[in-house]
């Protein structure tokens, strides 16, 4: 089960391609295959189930970037720049923590 934290963990590894209301492209960094840990991308992928307002995830390996579509009325788009930028992230894990169905 991935947690909150490993949430914020992950978000350190994506910058933004593009970002338009209900939908996130982000570059991921190759690092993130050195941070280790028990998240799989099967894990990152089924997060639409755990999370409210998530819709779907879709990651392309093969150009290393990551495409969330969520509810922008449930995810304010702020919310997701300030998890990217590492701003903010105590009420980012609040807001997190409130729509989790599993995430802890």
């Amino acid at each position: 089960m991935i947690k909150t934290e490993d949430i914020i963990k992950i978000a350190n590894y994506f910058s933004i391609i593009a970002h338009t209301p209900g939908r996130l492209r982000v570059r991921v960094n190759p690092k993130i295959k050195n941070e280790g840990g028990n998240i799989t991308l099967a894990d990152i992928e089924n997060l639409p189930n755990k999370i409210d307002g998530i819709k779907e995830i879709k990651i392309k390996k093969i150009i290393g970037s990551v495409t969330i579509m969520y509810e922008p009325t449930i995810f304010k788009p702020s919310l997701w720049e300030d998890l990217i930028a590492h701003r903010n992230l105590d009420e980012v894990s609040e807001i997190i923590n409130k729509l989790a169905k599993e995430v802890v």
